[in-house]
């Protein structure tokens, strides 16, 4: 049996009554959007996704080819707009809501995850240069990152720093005339380069020479590929990354030889400047997730509705009726999430959406592996077979737990940082309206309660030991509650509604009881 709501029904549902968008569009204006947003990706970006990942990026002489639907499909990206969707009016942007670019990021990962990725992180770009850069930089760099004439990439993980950004050595040598020449290597720069935009912005944490050790030393530059005068910068692309999944996104190395650069905000402040960014796009890789379980049941979906098995459909056997519930209420509960913490950005309640981020970026991309996991279940033998499509949702979606911060980094911040900065206050809100949501919740919003409690007390290393069922305990509970939220909206979601209280949500107790016993980690490192 299909769901009886449309992803973009969802979309629109949680923007205009589960957790409205807020400003003056309408609700009808706000689904007119969600819909035209569906048909551009549903009609431009969706018919090459399995040609694309086909072909993959290729790179050949220091360039690098992106498939060749990806040109045009860029090209109608720019044509449309699309990129200045929330961007400030002064800069060409339409200056919509945050939620509305978290809807669109949603229906373009579903349509094409690699494809995605480009616009991704020009967002992030344009977001940090809006809040950091000086007003005569915003005027140079925003215009053509917001009309997606240039994109925009993140250049913070070298060799030896990983996760641990203090460790980074590309250094930033002052020119005397206000720029600098930046010497060092990057990894992992997704569309570092590539042929669909005519310029790329570089955003790259560097040392001055001054620079104390560790983060604190750490500055951010702006450095072009191509200079206002039209001549190539000295930063390259030295290969790029053969990789499990995303193909057709070009994850590249880049060497920056004494590339022009010039400095984005304070002197050794570079990281406040760049987890702007960086908190941005694991919103959006939270997305992601959303999307990877979107794409995945509706190819579940219809093979399911057409494959006869035992003379009826597979859909109408009861575990593949499990499966697909699955999948269906924790993408429901993905996206509930998702949108409420794009909300969050759009009212300033910085509180919640710092509490929000790291559930929605490690929860929703571990359901989304799960989902596409589960979709190659569905079709069986088939699905292990490319052609099917679902091979590569799951291929596609094991990026997103890794990059933006790994899923276990998530865990951390979510309780060395947030819960901290309030002894658990604002987390505990969050469950007290779980529990008004609906009664099966009390149970295991009392647990999740107990849990935070023991968190905001433990020391340390009790605390890493057990962050993860923790961040996971607050997903399901978290998740849960909007579901059980959107039953009461609308009867539509009482049926999944239900299955995930009996059948999902006792995960939850499962995660809190985990939580309880950081020892059992802790004696393996004796």
């Amino acid at each position: 049996m299909s769901s009886p709501t449309t992803q973009t029904e969802d979309i629109a549902f949680a923007l205009t009554r589960l957790c409205p968008v807020p400003g003056e569009l309408a609700p009808e204006e706000v689904g007119a959007l969600v819909e035209e947003i569906a048909r551009f990706c549903r009609e431009v970006v969706a018919p090459h996704r399995l040609e694309a990942d086909r072909q993959g990026a290729t790179f050949r002489d220091g360039a690098v080819q992106c498939p060749p639907a990806y040109r045009a499909a860029y090209s109608a990206w720019r044509e449309g707009g699309w990129q200045s969707l929330c961007a400030g009016a002064a800069h060409g942007g339409q200056e919509l809501p945050f939620a509305l670019w978290a809807a669109l990021k949603e229906l373009l990962a579903t349509a094409d995850m690699a494809f995605s990725l480009c616009p991704t992180l020009t967002a992030g770009a344009v977001e940090c240069l809006e809040r950091f850069a000086s007003e005569e930089q915003a005027s140079r760099l925003l215009p053509p990152l917001v009309s997606g004439a240039w994109n925009g990439t993140m250049n913070l993980t070298e060799p030896q720093a990983g996760s641990d950004l203090g460790a980074i050595r590309t250094r930033a040598e002052p020119l005397g005339d206000g720029r600098y020449a930046l010497h060092g290597q990057k990894i992992f720069i997704t569309y570092g380069e590539n042929d669909l935009a005519e310029n790329t912005l570089h955003l790259v944490l560097a040392r001055l020479p001054d620079a104390s050790p560790g983060s604190r030393g750490i500055s951010l530059f702006a450095c072009p590929k191509i200079l206002p005068d039209g001549s190539r910068n000295p930063v390259r692309c030295g290969g790029i990354e053969h990789k499990l999944g995303i193909h057709a996104s070009p994850t590249c190395t880049m060497y920056f030889e004494g590339a022009v650069g010039e400095m984005i905000g304070e002197a050794h402040r570079g990281l406040p400047a760049m987890f702007a960014m960086m908190n941005n796009a694991r919103l959006q890789v939270g997305i992601e997730g959303v999307a990877a379980g979107a794409r995945a049941l509706e190819l579940a979906e219809a093979y399911a509705a057409g494959r006869e098995q035992g003379g009826r459909p597979i859909a109408r056997h009861p575990d593949v009726a499990r499966m697909l519930a699955e999948m269906r209420a924790t993408t429901l509960m993905g996206r509930f999430l998702a949108l409420e913490a794009a909300v969050c950005a759009d009212r300033g309640d910085e509180q919640r959406l710092a509490l929000l981020t790291p559930i929605v970026k490690a929860w929703c991309t571990d359901r989304g592996v799960e989902a596409a996991n589960l979709g190659v279940q569905v079709h069986g033998g088939m699905g292990f077979i490319e052609e099917m499509g679902a091979a590569q949702v799951l291929r596609d979606s094991r990026i997103a737990p890794i990059y933006e911060g790994t899923n276990g980094i998530q865990a951390l911040d979510l309780v060395s940082r947030k819960l901290g900065r309030d002894q658990g206050a604002g987390m505990r809100e969050l469950i007290a309206e779980a529990r008004e949501a609906d009664a099966r919740l009390v149970p295991a919003a009392g647990e999740l309660e107990r849990a935070t409690s023991r968190m905001c007390t433990a020391s340390p290393e009790e605390a890493s030991a057990s962050a993860a069922a923790y961040l996971e305990a607050a997903g399901w509970v978290l998740g849960s509650a909007r579901l059980a939220r959107a039953a009461a909206l609308d009867a539509r979601y009482a049926p999944l509604a239900d299955f995930a209280m009996a059948r999902l949500l006792p995960r939850a107790l499962a995660r809190c009881e985990e939580a309880a016993a950081p020892e059992a980690v802790l004696a393996l490192l004796v």
